[in-house]
């Protein structure tokens, strides 16, 4: 009954309006109404594209103010890291300021160039000077950003051999990661998907007759020691994956049925960077927000959160399914004697088969 009085005084409002529309028609009627703008409508829309402008720019400005701080900009966990920090610095400074002039040429001009009576355009078929200039400098500044970003592109992803990187797989599947360590040996044993038996344990699928996997170590967490090159092998079980680790600067996608590669070196500890000032003001802001909620949930019945503590995160950046969000495991980077006591701790493949 409810639900019907709601229709019935919904299409009375929707009447009403209707009527009141005709009723402003019939008042206009007498009243000229030219399509065509007059000086005084040029005018108004000329103050209003420059009153525009001005919105933007203080808009611009109120965000530099207030959320100008790009902390991820600014703590870079890896050796590449400011490399592509400085390509992002580059990048978005060349559009800040190409974006800066041409909206104030775009507004400032409509506002200069309004329609006037008895004032006619300018027109012209073309000009080459002005063809030149404003081909000739997009294409300098962008063939510049190019190479730059490509020369970076290489130095990140040219792997030096003679480093001696530890090789890592990354394995992705619905939804979760998994490490394999190379062992000892610093080879990882071959694996097809098509190996795999959870009856052994063999999850990864590895071949169990390879001697280069016999030392392999699989874990669900990730440690790496400090200033050691890392070579990540990466695979995928199912679906397209894609590893990131934003601290890191690293991504690589996670292809079906081929392996994918990408080197880096940590420089900064886990205990290290929760140290750093924004990282301990983002952990003390993100936990009075949990207080919050832990009120809320206590309030009906529920359990209250658990305080967060930064670590350092592998993630898929790629929309992989339901679960995408929750595909995350935890990276320690530690230094190298902390990281020798905990790969002793852990199983090699050939003692946690099940048979």
């Amino acid at each position: 009954m409810t639900a019907l009085l709601t229709i019935i005084v919904l299409v009375f409002i929707l009447v009403a309006i209707w009527q009141m529309v005709k009723i402003f028609d019939l008042a206009q009627a007498k009243v000229e109404n030219s399509q065509v703008a007059n000086d005084s409508d040029n005018r108004m829309n000329g103050y209003l594209m420059m009153g525009f402008l001005a919105f933007i720019y203080i808009i611009t400005i109120v965000c530099f103010v207030k959320w100008g701080n790009l902390p991820l900009l600014s703590n870079s966990a890896s050796e590449h890291g400011p490399q592509i920090d400085n390509l992002m610095i580059i990048s978005l400074t060349l559009i800040f300021v190409v974006q800066t002039i041409t909206q104030f040429l775009l507004y400032y001009f409509a506002f200069k160039y309004k329609g006037e009576k008895g004032k006619k355009a300018l027109f012209f078929a073309d000009n080459n000077k002005l063809e030149a200039i404003w081909t000739i400098i997009p294409v300098i500044v962008l063939a510049g950003l190019i190479i730059y970003g490509l020369n970076t592109w290489i130095n990140i992803m040219g792997v030096d051999e003679s480093d001696d990187p530890m090789v890592i797989e990354l394995y992705a599947q619905q939804f979760n990661w998994t490490a394999r360590y190379a062992g000892e040996d610093n080879t990882l044993g071959k694996a097809n998907v098509r190996l795999i038996d959870i009856d052994r344990a063999n999850v990864l699928g590895i071949d169990e007759a390879d001697s280069y996997g016999q030392d392999d170590v699989i874990t669900k967490e990730l440690h790496l020691p400090v200033g050691r090159p890392i070579l990540f092998k990466m695979r995928s079980q199912d679906v397209l994956h894609s590893a990131y680790m934003p601290h890191f600067r690293a991504q690589m996608n996670c292809v079906p049925g081929m392996i994918t590669q990408f080197g880096l070196t940590p420089t900064v500890t886990t205990a290290e960077m929760r140290q750093r000032t924004e990282i301990t003001e983002k952990v003390a802001n993100i936990n009075k927000i949990r207080v919050e909620e832990s009120k809320k949930l206590i309030a009906k019945g529920g359990e209250a959160l658990d305080p967060y503590e930064f670590d350092y995160l592998l993630l898929c950046n790629k929309i992989c399914g339901k679960s995408h969000y929750n595909m995350q495991m935890k990276i320690v980077v530690e230094t190298q004697d902390e990281y020798d006591a905990w790969i002793k701790e852990q199983k090699v493949f050939k003692n946690s088969l099940i048979n």
